[in-house]
This record gives structure tokens, C-alpha cells and sequence, in this order.
């Protein structure tokens, strides 16, 4: 495989689908990252402007991940189920005071919080509501109120308190051996998660994860707001976006945890995931695949603006391959070539995105740090795939 950063036509090629991408409305910059497993393929992008002030967005711009943090939990879990620390089976209740959930999945008048296990929120068939997107009944949903409310802050508690008394539950806890089993993203499980790895190890997340990964992979330009800071010179965040309107929120930043990172430090971290050095036992990132639950067509407001169909959910970790697009490849693309081989990984609702290609081995991140933008990287994707298949062909022959 040629060396990207080589080849001024694949570069070129990936520029011009930022650029196009950065010409959209309401994105105001975008930045991307390929890397090929055997780093023989390498490229980084940027386009528009990080901040207000006209300061230019970099690849080496950091930015806010969004539910892409939700790969750090999931691997920080599965490793305290290495160590024995987290029975993957075992109820949440077991890590967490009852007094503070009791009552919290709450659904036709049973109280089906004792059923929820470690498992079950890893992968979203515990059926809670989502403590951010869910509407309350005659009120605006927590993502309403920030977007038009501002700033605020919010401790764990707080949050588990708003899910407990003011949502409803979806369905019940999926058996853990059904054959099919409903699944809905829901950020509620992932807050637990949380909660659940600070109680068990007795440290703040951000510690836990300086031990875990920061240091050992040497992630120098991530950090968890309002908690860490990068150990290396990093320069400011990249502004967040709702549409034309900058979304200043570091309370709540710093009340969910929220990690910043570069698509390099991402890329380092999908990597030690895929060749399995991130754990102790190499095969634990295959448990994380091990079973794959299809989402749903999306029938409500809420469920709009969640991860839905085609995607499928494992363990902390996505899949994603439009069976739609597989029609395209009978199709001229004289522009854009489109290659829907499947991904692993996670996106997040800010148009952020972390995937593993398996089929071409390539790793991909990137951002457009504009909320409501979750959909986004399912389209850009397969087009990113697309641009480097043809260069990897053209190269071969």
C-alpha cells in the first residue's frame, strides 16, 4: 500500500471532501484523520475556523469527543472485569448505594432496578430513558433546556435523581440469553457506568483513566474537562456549535465527564483496542463483539436524535454498515466514490467519530463539533472508505 502522505492525489481527493463538507450550512469547521493499521497510510485534515476569533482549525486541534468517550468507559469497565473487580453479570446494585437507585427503572408499577446489569447497560438493553434527548410528559427534554437555558452544573446524583422521577423507562431489562433482545442508546447507562467504576476503584474518573490510558498510551493532548489537563503544551479547544450559535457549557462539561482529545491521541486508542495492548488479556476486545443487537427504526421524538437503525450495538462499541448503500457500488461515482464496508467503533452526537475499518484495515476519527450532527458520520464515512479504496486500487494495478 503507497504511502499516503506521498500522494498529493489522495490527499487532494480527502481535502476536497472536508472542504465540501465545511461548505455545508451550520458547519463551521471539520476535522478527519486515516491511518492504516500497518501505518503505511497516513493522513490529517482540517478545514474553517476552530474559534470565534478567526483562529484556524488544525489536526492537531483538540476537541470535544462527545459519546465517542463512551469506547474509554466500556474499555475501562472491561478491564476492572479483568482484574475481577466488575462481574459483567452482576446487578449494578452490588457497585451503587441503593438509597441512590431504587426506584429508578420503574415501569407499569414494578421496579425493575435490581434486574439491570453491568452487561445490560454496556449495551443498552437496560431500557432506562435517556437522562439528555427523553422528554419529560408537558416539558422540555435536558438537551432543550441547555441549548436554550445555558450553562449549569449537575452532580451524578442529580442526573440518576432527574431519570428516576421524571422519565419513564422504555421496556424492562432484556433477558441476557434471549435470542432478540430490544436495545435503545440511552447516555443514562453510560453515566452509571461511571458512577460504577469511581465507587469500585475509589477515584475520580479522571484518574482512573490517566492510569488506564493517558499514560501507558501516551494520550498527551486528552483530558476530561474541569477535571485533567493535557500533560503536554495543547493549544485551546475547538468551539462547539449549535447551528450559528456558540455553545458555552463548561459546568456541564465537567459534570458528565466530557473528554477532549485529537484525532491522534483518538487514532492511538483505537489502536491499542484493536491489537488488544490496551488490556491485559489481547482477546477482551473481541468479548466486546461477541454479540451484536440491531437498533431499531426510530418511532419517537427522542429516539430521533439517538443512534437507530442500521447501526447495531456490542459492548460499549458500534457497527455500522448501511445494507442501502451495498446497491450504490453498481453505480457510476465519477465524484465520490462510495465503499460500505463495515466499521467498529463509536460516533457521537457532535458529528465526532471513531471507527475501525477491519475490511481495509484503516482506522478513521474526526469531528464537525456541531450538536445534532450525530447522523452525519454514517454519511461521510462511506465516503472517506470510498476515496481511499480507489487510491488502494490504483495503487495495486
Amino acid at each position: 500500500m503507497g504511502g499516503l502522505e506521498a500522494s498529493d492525489s489522495l490527499t487532494e481527493r480527502l481535502q476536497t471532501l472536508l472542504v465540501a463538507l465545511r461548505s455545508r450550512q451550520a458547519i463551521h469547521h471539520a476535522v478527519a484523520a486515516v491511518e492504516s493499521e500497518d501505518r503505511s497510510l497516513r493522513w490529517f485534515g482540517a478545514v474553517g475556523d476552530a474559534q470565534t476569533d478567526g483562529v484556524r482549525m488544525r489536526a492537531t486541534t483538540p476537541y470535544f469527543i462527545a459519546s465517542v468517550d463512551k469506547l474509554f468507559t466500556a474499555t475501562a469497565v472491561l478491564k476492572l472485569c479483568e482484574r475481577g473487580q466488575i462481574v459483567m453479570d452482576g446487578g449494578m446494585e452490588k457497585y451503587l448505594a441503593r438509597s441512590s437507585i431504587e426506584g429508578l427503572h420503574r415501569l407499569h408499577g414494578v421496579d425493575y432496578t435490581s434486574k439491570i446489569t453491568i452487561r445490560h447497560l454496556l449495551s443498552h438493553t437496560s431500557g432506562l430513558p435517556d437522562w439528555l434527548v427523553d422528554r419529560p410528559r408537558h416539558d422540555s427534554s435536558m438537551l432543550q433546556r441547555i441549548v436554550e437555558g445555558g450553562d449549569f452544573s449537575m452532580s451524578l446524583d442529580e442526573l440518576i435523581d432527574i431519570v428516576r422521577s421524571q422519565l419513564t423507562p422504555h421496556f424492562p431489562p432484556q433477558p441476557l440469553e434471549a435470542r432478540r433482545q430490544k436495545v435503545r442508546y440511552s447516555d443514562t447507562n453510560f453515566m452509571l457506568l461511571i458512577a460504577i467504576i469511581e465507587a469500585v476503584t475509589g477515584r475520580q474518573l479522571h484518574e482512573v483513566y490517566a492510569e488506564f490510558f493517558f499514560k501507558p498510551l501516551a494520550l498527551k493532548h486528552t483530558w476530561l474537562a474541569g477535571w485533567s489537563k493535557p500533560t503536554e503544551t495543547t493549544t485551546e479547544p475547538a468551539q462547539l456549535w449549535v447551528k450559528d450559535k456558540p455553545l458555552e457549557i463548561p459546568l456541564l462539561m465537567r459534570s458528565i465527564r466530557a473528554i477532549y482529545s485529537t484525532v491522534a491521541d483518538n487514532l492511538s486508542f483505537m489502536r491499542a483496542l484493536i491489537d488488544g495492548t490496551v488490556f491485559e488479556n489481547p482477546s477482551t476486545f473481541g468479548s466486546m463483539q461477541r454479540r451484536w443487537n440491531r437498533f431499531g427504526v426510530p418511532l419517537d421524538l427522542a429516539s430521533l436524535q439517538l443512534p437507530s437503525w442500521p447501526l447495531e450495538y456490542g459492548l460499549g462499541v458500534m457497527r455500522f454498515e448501511d445494507p442501502l448503500l451495498r446497491f450504490l457500488l453498481h453505480l457510476p461515482h465519477k465524484i465520490v466514490p462510495i465503499y460500505p464496508a463495515p466499521v467498529i467503533g463509536h460516533t457521537g452526537s457532535t458529528g465526532s467519530w471513531l471507527f475501525y475499518c477491519p475490511t481495509l484495515k484503516l482506522m478513521l476519527s474526526g469531528t464537525v463539533d456541531q450538536a445534532n450532527a450525530g447522523a452525519l458520520p454514517y454519511r461521510l464515512i462511506p465516503k472517506i472508505l470510498g476515496i481511499v479504496h480507489r487510491h488502494i486500487e490504483e495503487v495495486r494495478y
